[in-house]
């Protein structure tokens, strides 16, 4: 028998129209293997879209996709839209409004993609941030008076709770102990006197609940060093929102290339779908041109093969994607090679 699963894809702006064909395409093929099928919903939400008609998505645009099994998106922003606008008319809603609290983001250093640091060698590299996704300091508290004057100001509120803090900290043991069994719990306590000694705390409370975990807290400017020079040493991260958002994206690049790096909004109690996209961007710069790495969309396919119940298949598509990076022979540009996005596709689907 055959599971199809509906998907409401988004490619967005930039290379993210370029990279999410290559990803379908992979689904597709490892699919028809696994006895899989997928339907797939395009969407053109995107700032193109607000250009045109003043919104990056319609105004019933959750309900559109409330009913799917997952979403995946390529990327979003683009020069005349500033991206707290790309980002609140569209990524933001969705992951608040579908509980997707966990931002999952998998960094490996991969044999192929050199490590711009020395000692990160393939193999000896391999841990998860998991980030919290849904509030903290990327909340909507605050507001801006006095534009223009001498005395305009600005206030940003971060917000933690009691129930956000144990969700994500529950998320992080539970994956931890099935790794590693360590976590390392990202903090600022000596300089943010109120939410970080909050987090803190709770993070301490949860980690009893899980004896077989080891935890520690790191200040978040330390940590970020230690990620550069000892990146073997990390299983798992957890980190508030913005904390998470800083730490993986500079983990992408001990990785090697932001290109390949891929993350997962994930509704872990499954009540909505669950949103898979690259880490890279819309990368304006390169649009259009066959440059971009399809890597980050594929590997975050994968993922979302894995979070919908398939993890043979999402497992196949990781595998394949290491020994064609082992072998060397078809890699983009960001990663050292010299193949567009296309012949790198077809390279990995005649792999698979």
């Amino acid at each position: 028998m055959s599971t199809t699963h509906r998907i409401a894809l988004i490619p967005g702006d930039g290379i993210g129209q370029e990279v999410i064909p290559p990803a379908t395409a992979v689904l597709d093929a490892v699919g028809r293997r696994h006895g899989l099928s997928f339907t797939y919903d395009e969407l053109d939400w995107s700032c193109e879209r607000h250009a045109h008609e003043g919104a990056m998505m319609p105004a019933d645009g959750l309900d559109r996709i409330r009913s799917h099994d997952a979403i995946l998106l390529g990327a979003v922003g683009w020069p005349g839209v500033p991206d707290h606008v790309s980002l609140w008319g569209l990524l933001i809603p969705i992951r608040r409004a579908f509980a997707q609290y966990v931002n999952l983001r998998p960094i490996a250093v991969l044999e192929g993609v050199p490590s711009p640091l020395s000692g990160a060698k393939a193999g000896e590299v391999g841990f998860v941030v998991v980030r919290e996704n849904a509030e903290g300091e990327y909340s909507e508290i605050g507001g801006r008076m006095n534009r223009g004057l001498p005395s305009e100001l600005a206030v940003q509120e971060a917000v933690f709770t009691r129930a956000g803090i144990v969700r994500i900290a529950d998320y992080a043991f539970t994956l931890a102990a099935s790794r590693r069994k360590h976590v390392t719990s990202a903090t600022k306590s000596n300089g943010i006197v109120h939410t970080m000694p909050f987090w803190d705390e709770v993070v301490a409370e949860r980690a009893a609940a899980y004896p077989d975990v080891e935890l520690r807290s790191e200040h978040i400017d330390a940590l970020a060093a230690k990620l550069v020079l000892q990146p073997e040493r990390f299983d798992v991260i957890v980190a508030s929102n913005l904390f998470g958002d800083i730490l993986s994206d500079l983990a992408a690049a001990v990785a090697g290339s932001i290109g390949i790096a891929p993350s997962g909004n994930l509704n872990p109690e499954r009540e909505f779908p669950s949103m898979f996209e690259p880490v890279h961007g819309s990368a304006p710069d390169i649009a259009g041109r066959d440059l971009a790495n399809p890597l980050g969309a594929i590997w975050s396919a994968s993922m979302m093969l894995d979070h919908l119940g398939h993890p043979e298949a999402g497992a196949e598509v990781l595998d394949a994607v290491r020994a064609q990076l082992a072998e060397g022979e078809v890699r983009t540009r960001d990663m050292g090679g010299t193949a567009g996005t296309a012949e790198f596709t077809r390279a990995l689907l005649d792999r698979l």
